[in-house]
């Protein structure tokens, strides 16, 4: 029976990061992703925003984190962002949360760089429903090149990878290892490791259930991400409108064309995964659940802050699961999740609200490395 020192579940940005990590720090790595190629569903369809905190003025945590991580990324990955554009956040005069002078002290108060937009970008907006309209700094990563590069790397480094490949169940050896069954393209197989690192986001349940774990609550949502053609007044600009139900428009590198997203209409339908009550597997909810876009409810809403968005061209939309903790809901932030010896021994959970929380999880894998005990 092949025997490793970690396994890692789910070949997403998380998983790739955790397999190199875990590699370096010396132990023989499985890593299993049971689609066709790695990054393929959650980390490729997302708003592919690189945060530096402007998105989270009621989490004083979550933008403070994102203000240390953003440069950490940018720095570590310099060839995968797109810098072309600047981004403007823009206060909703009604139904926003924070007022325009709330948004603006608390930025300046997690020390982001923020001022007035000028003149020429204000006057793109309609401030009968816009407060002000303010020029940040943040950028776009390109989820093609950042597989490019973490793929590279966790080969270079001398992970076992397998694509194809779904983690079925999770059992504590006599040993106090993990023996996992694995569905391969060939048949069924077997893999003993000393720890296991569950990082498939929507899926964490599934295996959960599967192997007769504790089910940890999650919130999922059916989203969708409208890809649209933008007038040449948008163009090298990045639009998000707080904070509220209100709508964000920027570049998607991989395809060229911009992601229109809506608090209200990005999401379709969601559900919860609750100890105790049977919970669904997302990816099948996914895979059943039918398609039918939002974008004209999207325009229609999103233009009347910015009159110019009825001159955008639908593309087409880029669907997939979103699962955050419930939590998440009351102040908007993105925590990491560690959960570790969830329901094994040497079984951990890892899901990260945003790509830089991947720089929150570090600390937490050399934890457990180590042997130290969990923080109170």
């Amino acid at each position: 029976m092949p025997q490793f020192d970690s396994l890692v579940v789910g070949g997403g940005f998380f998983g790739l990061y955790t397999a190199e990590l875990l590699r370096h720090a010396g132990h023989e790595v499985l890593l299993c992703e049971k689609e066709a190629d790695f990054m393929s569903r959650a980390s490729y369809v997302n708003q592919a925003r690189v945060h530096n905190g402007y998105h989270y003025p009621r989490s004083f945590l979550t933008a403070v984190r994102s203000r240390a991580n953003y440069p950490r990324f940018l720095k570590e990955f310099p060839d995968c962002v797109d810098r072309s554009f600047t981004q403007y956040y823009a206060v909703g005069r009604h139904y926003s949360k924070v007022t325009a002078r709330q948004y603006y002290r608390f930025m300046r108060s997690v020390g982001a760089d923020i001022e007035p937009a000028p003149p020429r970008v204000r006057r793109l907006f309609d401030f009968d429903h816009v407060e002000q309209v303010f020029v940040t700094e943040e950028c776009a990563f390109d989820p093609v090149l950042l597989k490019r590069a973490m793929v590279a790397r966790v080969e270079g480094a001398g992970v076992v990878c397998r694509l194809g490949t779904r983690v079925e169940t999770l059992h504590q050896t006599a040993e106090g290892g993990l023996r996992a069954t694995l569905e391969t393209p060939t048949g069924a197989e077997t893999v003993e490791a000393r720890h296991v690192f569950n990082c498939t986001y929507s899926q964490i349940n599934a295996l959960a259930r599967r192997s007769g774990l504790p089910v940890i609550p999650l919130k999922h949502e059916l989203t969708e991400m409208a890809l649209v053609g933008i007038p040449d007044e948008l163009r090298g600009i990045g639009v998000t409108v707080m904070c509220g139900p209100f709508f964000s428009i920027m570049p998607f590198p991989p395809r060229g064309h911009y992601t229109l997203s809506h608090v209200r209409y990005t999401p379709h339908f969601q559900w919860e995964d609750r100890p105790g009550e049977r919970t669904l597997d997302a990816h099948g909810v996914f895979d059943r659940a039918e398609k039918t876009t939002s974008f004209p409810y999207m325009v229609r809403d999103a233009a009347r802050y910015l009159p110019v968005l009825t001159q955008c061209r639908y593309v087409e939309s880029l669907w997939e699961v979103k699962t955050v903790l419930p939590l998440s809901e009351t102040d908007d932030s993105r925590p990491i999740l560690f959960a570790r010896d969830a329901g094994l021994r040497n079984y951990h959970v890892i899901m990260g609200g945003k790509i830089d929380n991947v720089y929150d999880m570090t600390d937490e894998i050399k934890k457990v490395l180590s042997g130290k005990a969990m923080d109170a």
